[in-house]
């Protein structure tokens, strides 16, 4: 066999330069099933991917530590990726003698999570929590089972909550500290009693014995040793990011890791809110052990008061405009992250991912998330607070900041950027002109992205050489670095919503033609035939065309029948090309990404 390269990190791998490294990492995707090109209905798109990773161009992703990739990538079994491997064996196996009724099915589940088991040792390339994920699938299927931990867990909630009504947690979270506080002013002894109060409920969250255990009474020296705990780099980290010398109101991304903790997740929530910031909680989209489910709100009346203040958003496919709606409106949003195994990038939901994107800060809890976002050499669009207890008890707490190359538009910035384009169509209307909105393929058709931007310019510079007070609004004259499909689409909806716009020509195959003769060019293959219903951009934007001009009725539409638009899904998440047309009868359906 071929030898791979030495890897010193996973985060500097690029596709394109080792051929024989290219068919590994593309074996490696498939076999964890993470391809989006084979299968984009539950796999994220590199574009998907940008909105939580910064990744270069033809850098590879890996879902998993840098340990565990450098593992898979010898192609042989190692005793540390064995030990790995056993231990979803034995997870699974537990699982399937404690729930599977019937002998006869519980060996035929066994059997078949046998010969995937002994596929992964002979050739190991499948991530052992994927390994994990497939064979609870099965388990699940085969005992037509939803979620065997949904009691478990109900008890989890319960007793946190019972815990909570005890003289030890009012002592936990009411005890003043042995030392005096010091201060020069009256807002940093404030932020003290707040930085004590977060600290003891993050401890809270993690001591899963109260959950754990049925009768759980601890002795004052246990309870003294917990509210004494201390974190490295907890005070300076959690005083930089919200102590009294930060007047930023962030947007906080908040994932659990297990029922019972939930509850006192919840009280870290309801500090934050109240120190001024709004939260998204992401919940699992279904089983996965301990951890609380999107669907535990409904069934477990216990989580469900604790957050019956928050808002639940049930569409997994969000659009920017409404995920932001909802985020003005609501301290505190719950959704679905997607996935039923460890977090997992790839299988995240667009509303997990747009989540994400707007958020500030993102405070992940658990070893699982630690591993996924902390133990790699990948750097994320936002900073991450991770941390969990280990089976010793000790506390670990880590911060990681967002990569320094990345750069948000926040929706104030966006909607600068509107205003200003509308302002400028108010002032050529008043000067008696005619505003005409072009609606083009700009990204639409994959590494065409600069001709398009050629095409459309050319275009606009011949109409308006021949048009006399007219005001042409050209999309590709209005592009920053750093804006992605999704800050694009929201902030031309908003100027298109503006009632200023008195044509809306949306580009025709003529057109195309015609930009190619200015150029003096032939028209490439790639774009014989193409206008503005190839581009599921432009396809949103009749959509909101014919729904402006049934507002403003004087309002003209020029150029290809609206119908020929509509046999398009969605436009891709994050995305200035576009997700494929698909048969109905190949995908049951048309679905978006």
């Amino acid at each position: 066999m071929t030898k791979l390269p030495e890897i010193s990190s996973v985060s500097r791998i690029r596709m394109g330069q080792d051929p024989y490294l290219d068919a590994w990492f593309l074996h490696f995707m498939l076999e964890n099933n993470i391809e989006h090109l084979v299968n984009p209905q539950v796999n994220a798109s590199p574009e998907q991917l940008r909105f939580m990773v910064d990744l270069e161009e033809n850098q590879i992703f890996a879902p998993c530590t840098d340990w565990m990739f450098d593992n898979l990538l010898k192609s042989r079994m190692t005793r540390e990726l064995k030990k790995e491997y056993v231990e979803a064996w034995t997870r699974v196996v537990t699982i399937i003698h404690a729930f599977s009724g019937e002998p006869f099915i519980r060996k035929k589940i066994l059997s078949l999570c046998k010969h995937l088991f002994k596929k992964a040792l002979h050739s190991p390339f499948m991530i052992p929590s994927r390994l994990l994920k497939r064979m609870l699938d099965i388990f699940l299927s085969q005992n037509a089972l939803q979620d065997p931990f949904v009691a478990k867990k109900k008890d989890y909630n319960r007793r946190a909550l019972k815990f909570m009504n005890t003289p030890v947690f009012f002592r936990f979270i009411s005890s003043c500290p042995d030392s005096t506080m010091g201060c020069e002013k009256i807002q940093d002894l404030r932020w003290e009693l707040d930085l004590l109060e977060l600290r003891r409920f993050f401890c809270l969250s993690t001591w899963s014995d109260i959950w754990e255990l049925d009768e759980f009474v601890p002795d004052a020296e246990i309870v003294e040793k917990e509210i004494s705990r201390q974190w490295n780099g907890f005070e300076p980290v959690m005083t930089a990011l919200f102590g009294p010398d930060n007047t930023c109101s962030y947007k906080i991304l908040y994932l659990p890791n297990s029922a019972g903790g939930i509850m006192f997740d919840l009280k870290v929530i309801q500090a934050l809110v109240r120190l001024g910031h709004k939260v998204v909680l992401a919940l699992k989209e279904g089983f996965y052990y301990e951890y609380p489910t999107f669907w535990d709100v409904d069934s477990d009346p216990v989580l469900g008061r604790a957050l019956q203040e928050a808002r639940i958003v049930q569409d997994s496919q969000i659009s920017k405009k409404d995920f932001l709606k909802a985020h003005r409106e609501n301290r505190v949003l719950v959704i679905s992250d997607g996935t039923r195994e460890r977090m997992n990038l790839y299988r995240a939901s667009v509303t997990f991912s747009r989540a994400w994107k707007e958020s500030d800060l993102v405070i992940a809890k658990g070893n699982g998330n630690f591993r996924r976002f902390i133990n790699n050499s990948y750097l994320f669009t936002n900073d991450i607070l991770a941390f969990y207890r280990d089976s010793s008890g000790e506390v670990h707490f880590q911060f990681k900041k967002k990569s320094s190359r990345v750069r948000k538009f926040t929706e104030v910035e966006i909607l600068k950027k509107a205003e200003e384009i509308k302002k400028s169509m108010l002032a050529a209307r008043l000067k008696g002109h005619r505003v005409i909105f072009y609606s083009a393929i700009i990204g639409s058709i994959p590494g065409q992205t600069r001709v398009a931007v050629e095409v459309i310019n050319h275009f606009v510079n011949y109409m308006r050489e021949r048009m006399d007070q007219t005001f042409i609004v050209n999309p590709a004259e209005h592009f920053e670095p750093g804006m992605d499909g999704d800050d694009l689409m929201y902030m031309w909806e908003v100027v298109q919503r503006s009632g200023l716009i008195d044509v809306w020509r949306f580009q025709t195959v003529r057109d195309i033609e015609k930009s190619f003769e200015l150029m003096g060019r032939k028209v490439p293959p790639i774009w014989a035939g193409k206008d503005a219903t190839y581009s599921t951009g432009c396809t949103k934007e009749m959509k909101i065309a014919l729904d402006v001009q049934k507002k403003y009725r004087e309002m003209q539409i020029i150029g290809p029948s609206p119908e020929r638009f509509f046999r398009r899904r969605e436009y891709g998440v994050g995305r200035f090309f576009d997700a494929s047309i698909e048969r109905e009868s190949m995908t049951g359906g048309i679905h978006g990404l």
